[in-house]
């Protein structure tokens, strides 16, 4: 299997899907006639075709039959059910990817057999080509298998093979990371609305503002701390607003929430 002729599936069609699909056709991965997708919600499927151009079809067994590469994502209390739908009509053939929070690559074996799986952490950024996914492959799921995956998600953002057991601590970071991030920006603009600014101002620059530090991130290889100092002058204003951080413990409530996330994830899992 190579990208080039590859027939990607959904099943599940909610919002990382979405934003997977609408990502791969947005970098040209794939074409609309080749990505398909069911979801138990007519309303989400529709808006996954509408986002997409992809086509909706009526189940797991439909999907699988027009696919080659099929994504699982459904919440992690519906995967048992899918696997078993799927299980009569799974070959060698295809390759299954499984985006179901904290669901191990050891019961998905159990609910499909001896398949060709890979279990992936993406999140939404992917939407806009700046996802951050990490995924790590089954047994059967051979080096190429791997990169197939690996390429997919790398036309989306950054995409890294990580050993499973870290997959747990990914979906605490990056996987949910984003909603601690919109909540960032909420305050910072928040904080520019009380000293003056209008909301939109505030808010676009809150944004460009984290989206440009985490390029400086990326872009430099240097620690944050690095750049973090190379900003803060002695008595300066920066230095000002870091204590005022430190003071409220931001650090710490930013570690408790991987924290929670990872934990919950681990439930899930065990559920």
């Amino acid at each position: 299997m190579d990208a080039s002729d590859v027939r990607i599936g959904f099943i599940g069609a909610g919002q990382m899907a979405t934003a997977l699909g609408r990502g791969f056709i947005q970098a040209k991965s794939i074409t609309p006639d080749r990505l398909v997708a069911c979801d138990v919600s007519a309303d989400a499927a529709n808006r996954f075709a509408s986002q997409t151009g992809g086509s909706v079809m009526a189940g797991a067994a439909a999907v699988l039959a027009q696919s080659s590469l099929i994504f699982l994502a459904v919440k992690p209390q519906q995967i048992a059910g899918v696997l078993a739908e799927l299980k009569p009509g799974i070959t060698s053939q295809h390759l299954v990817v499984s985006i179901a929070a904290g669901i191990s690559l050891a019961k998905l074996s159990a609910g499909l057999g001896s398949s060709r799986l890979i279990r992936v952490m993406p999140n939404t950024p992917a939407l806009v080509g700046a996802g951050a996914s990490a995924f790590s492959r089954g047994e059967a799921a051979t080096a190429e298998d791997g990169k197939l995956v690996q390429g997919l998600l790398s036309t989306v953002g950054l995409a890294m093979e990580v050993p499973e057991k870290l997959l747990d601590a990914v979906t605490g970071l990056s996987g949910s990371g984003p909603a601690y991030v919109y909540q960032f920006i909420e305050g910072l603009s928040d904080g520019g609305v009380r000293m003056g600014l209008p909301r939109d101002v505030a808010t676009k620059l809150a944004a460009q503002t984290l989206l440009g530090a985490a390029q400086m991130v990326l872009s430099t290889g240097q620690h944050p701390g690095q750049l973090k100092d190379a900003v803060t002058s002695p008595g300066g204003t920066t230095i000002a607003g870091l204590h005022a951080l430190e003071r409220g413990g931001m650090r710490g409530i930013l570690m408790d929430a991987v924290q929670s996330a990872t934990e919950r994830s681990k439930e899930l899992g065990e559920a």
